[in-house]
């Protein structure tokens, strides 16, 4: 072999032995995976009043209790309605968001998707039922007058005492509606709330008012010189409802279920006990 061919052979031993050199570098580690984003935790929006205590009401100062108002900086929600919303937000593991609306928006808000759930007080009336699903009641209601104590209508024991009396109702409720139950009663144009129905019973504008007679204790803690009617049976209003429900969108089947479920968890004590601590708790 001439000296040519060995340096060729030795240039070419080289140069494979410089290429598998930097073919042997350590693979870089891999960068570690990103870490996932956190899952966004679900919000349950409920649409009430914040006007209808002991059902629910506003307040500007933050307890234990209360829940922030979304479109009331500043201003949170407590009541019957609240507590019963939050455990139903709870058992859903769902953050609780409460809406103020008018009661008349209520409904048109909810099959818009402004708000998943009406949690107001409200009835499962055969019209509203039309329009919208509703849960199992978690408030029974009754229907009774309240009265100023030395009104002439005092010592009513039936509808048929209220013959001739002016009674007030509110607005786009049964609260409205069954006064026509009285014959001969004068029907005043109704108000948009409760508050209002008890501010006008004070100014003595009306003889009586129509209210839910499981919220009678909070009115007559605030108001002592009023006295609620009560009447025996088949003296009274006919109610075509069960009482307060949920109300939900027609679509929201598994939503339905979901809350009934929830429902089905607090004993007919622990319904008695919530109302009671909140017609305790309202403002006087």
């Amino acid at each position: 072999m001439n000296m040519k061919r060995v340096f060729a052979l030795l240039l070419t031993l080289a140069m494979a032995l410089s290429l598998a050199a930097c073919g042997a570098k350590k693979e870089e580690a891999p960068a570690e995976a990103a870490e996932a984003p956190a899952e966004e935790r679900r919000q349950i929006r409920v649409g009430m009043e914040c006007a209808y205590a002991p059902n629910n009401w506003q307040e500007d100062t933050a307890t234990d209790l209360n829940v922030p108002i979304e479109n009331l900086p500043g201003f949170y929600a407590d009541g019957n309605d609240v507590q019963i919303a939050r455990h139903i937000a709870e058992y859903l593991d769902a953050d609780l968001v409460v809406v103020k609306l008018a009661w008349s928006g209520l409904i048109e808000a909810l099959n818009q998707g402004q708000i998943d759930m009406i949690i107001a007080g409200m009835a499962d009336t055969e019209e509203r039922r039309q329009s919208i699903n509703f849960s199992e009641p978690y408030k029974t209601t009754e229907y009774g007058l309240m009265v100023n104590g030395d009104s002439e209508y005092a010592g009513a024991t039936s509808l048929s005492d209220f013959a001739g009396a002016s009674v007030l109702g509110q607005k786009d409720t049964m609260l409205d509606t069954v006064i026509d139950q009285i014959e001969g009663v004068n029907h005043l144009p109704a108000v948009d709330s409760v508050p209002n129905q008890i501010a006008r019973l004070e100014q003595r504008t009306c003889d009586a008012i129509v209210v839910n007679m499981e919220n009678t204790p909070g009115y007559l803690a605030t108001n002592p010189s009023f006295k609620v009617i009560e009447f025996a049976d088949g003296e009274g209003f006919t109610l075509g409802f069960r009482g307060s429900c949920v109300g939900l969108r027609k679509d929201d089947t598994e939503l339905l279920d979901q809350v009934n479920a929830a429902l089905a968890e607090l004993s007919e004590e622990d319904r008695a006990d919530i109302l009671a601590a909140a017609n305790e708790r309202q403002p006087k």
